[in-house]
C-alpha cells in the first residue's frame, strides 16, 4: 500500500494490489492485471475532497486509477 504517493514520479512503476480491487473491477480488467500487475504511473487524479487517485497505465496500453491503497511501490 502507498502511504505518501507525493513522492512517487512519473513514469515510476506500481503494482496493482489485485486482492483490493478485485471487488470493484470488470473481469477483462481483473484478467489483464492477474497476468501482469506491474504498471506506470502516468499521473493523478481528484477522486473526492481529500483523497487522489493514481492513473496508470496498464500492460495492454489502457489508462486507469486507482486508490493509493490499491497499490504498492516497487522497490
Amino acid at each position: 500500500m502507498i502511504e505518501d504517493s507525493t513522492t512517487l514520479k512519473k513514469g515510476q512503476k506500481l503494482k496493482i494490489e489485485i486482492s483490493e480491487v478485485n471487488d470493484r473491477l470488470p473481469e477483462n480488467i481483473l484478467l489483464i492485471i492477474s497476468k501482469d500487475p506491474i504498471v506506470e504511473l502516468v499521473g493523478y487524479k481528484m477522486v473526492d475532497g481529500n483523497q487522489f487517485g493514481l492513473v496508470v497505465k496498464l500492460n495492454n496500453g489502457e489508462i486507469n486509477w486507482f486508490f493509493e491503497n490499491e497499490l504498492s511501490e516497487i522497490m
